[in-house]
């Protein structure tokens, strides 16, 4: 039987999970051969493999199919042998960050592919990637290092909202913090933290000048979206969870490319406005909904001159694209 051809969606979402795949092959190798802790190792190893077995699978559907398969990335964009730049620690925080994206990518991927070996392909790694946010999160917490969200009274009952109070963040009797503001709140907290601390490693290995100073100021806005969110939880007499920074080594030898290096930020700071757009779906206070709509422009354009950088340094890899019909008809 023949199969159907790959639909928009299925290009798309194969593209993508062999660029970040390949891509943290790479950074997985180089944690493997930095690692002390052995609980650490087994999962930094559970996640190599299953990185690699997705890539694989990717690039052999794209073969059968006659595609062209990503240059993505390779041996070449890693250092086996650059010092260690991040504590064993970090790796957990690290691949709960990375899990995070990688949930939300399969999760939408799902829905979206029709075709049925894909279809089995991406709930498989839906499944495994859950499986494995499950196992690291269980080893952040035997580690003591499992960051919570912060515990709130149990409701004595149902209630429901009496009065557009509920919606209001400005001015007048401004309502508590609810349930599921707090949960995004924290997650955000804790995808800045993360992301500040591998900023603060980039930063200091990159070499070239416009990639270096491009990682500095988005480790200011990390720090600066931290304090934000911080403050948000503080004035509800709410924790906030830790920063990350004492976790980066003094090495200033570089492990990645920085065509790996500037992929790898430029992709979670564009997930960074999936998640502020889920937040502020599930926010209905008028200043919260204001605050998240200020900080998706801000990651927008900071995404944004990344992506000039890459274009100008000729590491930009486009996804598949429709016809340009303009163009087919205009040609001479």
């Amino acid at each position: 039987m023949t199969k159907e051809p790959l639909t928009s969606a299925e290009m798309g979402k194969l593209w993508a999970t062999y660029m970040g795949n390949s891509m943290a092959v790479c950074v997985l190798r180089y944690y493997l051969r930095h690692v002390e802790d052995e609980d650490v190792k087994n999962i930094l190893q559970r996640s190599y493999d299953l990185a690699t077995r997705f890539t694989q699978t990717v690039k052999d559907v794209l073969k059968e199919e006659g595609h062209p398969v990503p240059f993505g990335f390779s041996e070449q964009d890693v250092n086996l042998d650059a010092p260690r730049l991040f504590g064993d620690e970090f790796y957990l925080h690290y691949l709960k960050y990375v899990a995070k994206a990688g949930l939300s990518i399969y999760g939408i991927a799902v829905p979206l592919v029709t075709r049925k070996d894909l279809r089995e392909f991406y709930f498989d790694v839906l499944r495994s990637t859950a499986e494995l946010m499950i196992d690291i999160n269980a080893a952040l917490e035997d580690k003591s290092n499992l960051s919570k969200p912060p515990f709130i009274p149990v409701p004595d009952q149902v209630d429901f909202a009496r009065s557009e109070s509920y919606l209001s963040g400005f001015l007048g009797q401004i309502r508590p913090l609810q349930a599921l503001e707090i949960a995004h709140l924290h997650d955000n907290l804790e995808n800045n933290a993360t992301s500040r601390t591998v900023l603060v490693g980039f930063a200091q290995v990159a070499e070239t000048p416009e990639v270096r100073n491009y990682f500095v100021r988005g480790g200011e806005i990390a720090a600066k979206h931290f304090a934000i969110f911080s403050d948000v939880m503080s004035k509800a007499h709410l924790p906030s969870p830790p920063i990350l920074n004492h976790l980066v080594t003094d090495s200033t030898i570089a492990p990645f490319s920085e065509k790996l290096m500037m992929f790898h930020k430029l992709d979670m700071f564009a997930m960074r406005i999936r998640s502020y757009a889920n937040s502020l779906a599930v926010s209905p206070r008028h200043d919260l909904a204001a605050m998240y709509g200020r900080l998706i422009l801000e990651v927008g354009k900071y995404a944004e001159d990344g992506a000039r950088t890459m274009i100008d340094f000729g590491w930009m890899e486009q996804p598949p694209h429709a016809a340009d019909r303009e163009a087919l008809i205009s040609r001479q």
